[in-house]
């Protein structure tokens, strides 16, 4: 049995995730999600899908958003919800 990272909980069908070089161990996806989903950076709720991502011209690394909504009220004024064909 492994103890979860999250919640403490002792759990014989606990799993490990590897993110890098980081090993998690959890009993539950709600408790992998909550320690490891990012942040919506305007309303603050866990992305659980692929979000929005905005970086600065050659920039590694930017903010992520949930939704073009949340990226434009943050001023990211480029973002869209859908393509003009």
């Amino acid at each position: 049995m492994a103890r979860c990272d999250t919640c403490g909980n002792d759990y014989d069908y606990s799993f490990v995730i590897v993110r890098g070089s980081e090993h998690f161990t959890f009993d539950s996806f709600e408790c992998a999600i909550h320690k490891l989903a990012p942040v919506c950076g305007h309303c603050g709720v866990r992305i659980l899908g692929h979000g929005v991502e905005v970086r600065a011209p050659g920039g590694l690394h930017g903010s992520i958003y949930c939704c073009a909504h949340c990226a434009r009220s943050a001023g990211e004024g480029r973002v869209v919800d859908h393509v003009q064909a």
